[in-house]
């Protein structure tokens, strides 16, 4: 369903909040709604790769600093910027927002007037929306702050390279940038869910996601005489059809192990058995317990497995992402801010994927949690991230906005300790 090009309000979608504090930060991000569209559209016509951003954290710190922040610059791109009263101030820990800024590889097919201006590169995963997003929630906080009613700091945080691996979260874990953070939040674009509708889930919400590369060498011969030499293609086919059954033997099966083949290459002739050749896959899991046994197990399979064949093989293992794990009460934390701002209907348990995303690093080091947050116009097209054609509904932006703004309040209020997932917080 096409986009319209003027600018989009969520008021048809969602009730008026009955807080007077979450009206209170409607308000403000109502009157931001029309800029962030704008800067949305802007980042969505300049997408720029993994850790090439300048644009992108040019635009985000400029906007920062006209609001009266200080926006710090990272090494190579992305920035972080605190808003509200620091620790020696409040004693308590800085509450971090967290957005993406990179594009994909991907052509840009959204037929829109904002389209990519970039060949071959496209948000196509909607990091364009994530920036947006964080940038409008601390313009809001930060009026909040300056209103001194803003109880807790924050700390946006815009991260290059999460669609790479190592992805760009190592790198700002390297530069202090959660130092002195004690919760964290993101949210990630889902076009299965409504506008206005945020997804949530205690626990894993994505995969440990692991490249893995097999590279096969033996003697090579005639195909009349596979008994004289090391049939290389068919111990590769014995580890491409043995290998993801035994993970599925020797590990939990309640840690939903996925090891899939992407891309297998050996030999040119048909009457040659080749001497070389290579597997290429990823490996994923939804428990960081079995993802971290599964290293070990999947070089035991592979070796035992072609043991027999008289062929070689080197392991290559790339460690990839660790699952994202929702903590409880920062899972409560986004669920009532999504009530408090959306709707009392606006949560729904989200599924959990297989796919990878960085901000699970974070998570090894503070608890928080990330929401889906829901993209596609009701009745419209279910559209697939990761595709030239990836079409958002606009009022996305205001949405996430809202809950991101929303959930920094009250993750840093006095009271949201006692608040468990699928409670209300007060604030």
């Amino acid at each position: 369903m096409p986009v319209s090009s003027s600018v989009p309000s969520l008021d048809s979608l969602r009730p008026a909040p009955s807080l007077a504090p979450a009206l209170r930060l409607t308000r403000l991000v109502d009157s931001l709604r029309d800029e962030l569209v704008e800067i949305r559209r802007d980042l969505h016509a300049h997408p720029e790769l993994a850790r090439t951003e300048e644009r992108t954290t040019r635009v985000v710190a400029e906007r920062l600093r006209l609001a009266g922040l200080h926006p710090r610059l990272l090494p190579g791109s992305g920035l972080v910027c605190d808003v509200g009263p620091s620790h020696a101030e409040t004693g308590r820990g800085r509450v971090a927002l967290r957005a993406d800024l990179d594009a994909l590889p991907v052509a840009d097919e959204c037929g829109l007037p904002w389209h990519s201006t970039h060949r071959a590169v496209a948000h196509a995963c909607g990091h364009d929306v994530h920036t947006t997003v964080v940038l409008g929630a601390g313009l809001a906080l930060a009026e909040l702050a300056a209103a001194g009613e803003l109880a807790t700091g924050v700390r946006l945080v815009f991260q290059p390279a999460e669609e790479v691996q190592p992805g760009g979260s190592l790198d700002v874990l390297a530069a202090g940038a959660l130092d002195g953070v004690s919760q964290i939040y993101a949210v990630h674009c889902d076009p299965k869910v409504d506008v206005g509708q945020v997804g949530t889930r205690i626990g894993p919400i994505t995969s440990a996601s692991d490249e893995v590369t097999v590279v096969f060498s033996g003697a090579g011969g005639h195909t009349s005489r596979p008994h004289l030499t090391g049939d290389l293609v068919f111990a590769i086919g014995q580890v491409v059809t043995q290998v993801p059954a035994i993970l599925g033997r020797r590990l939990d099966p309640r840690s939903g192990v996925n090891l899939t083949w992407g891309a297998v290459q050996a030999g040119v002739a048909h009457n040659v058995i080749p001497g070389a050749g290579s597997l290429r896959g990823t490996l994923r899991c939804l428990d960081v317990r079995a993802w971290e046994k599964a290293s070990r197990v999947f070089h035991e399979a592979v070796e035992q497995v072609v043991a027999p064949y008289d062929v070689e093989v080197e392991i290559r293992h790339q460690r990839g992402v660790p699952p994202v794990e929702n903590d409880e009460r920062a899972t409560g934390v986004l669920e009532a801010a999504a009530r408090d701002v959306l709707g009392p209907d606006a949560v729904n348990l989200t599924e959990q994927s297989l796919g990878g995303e960085d901000f699970a690093w974070y998570l090894t080091k503070v608890p928080g949690a990330m929401a889906r947050l829901g993209t596609r116009t009701p009745g419209g097209r279910t559209y697939d991230i990761h595709q030239g054609d990836f079409v958002v509904d606009e009022r996305a932006v205001e949405a996430g906005t809202l809950l991101l703004a929303r959930a920094a309040v009250l993750a840093g209020s006095p009271q949201a300790g006692m608040a468990g997932a699928r409670g209300r917080v007060e604030g």
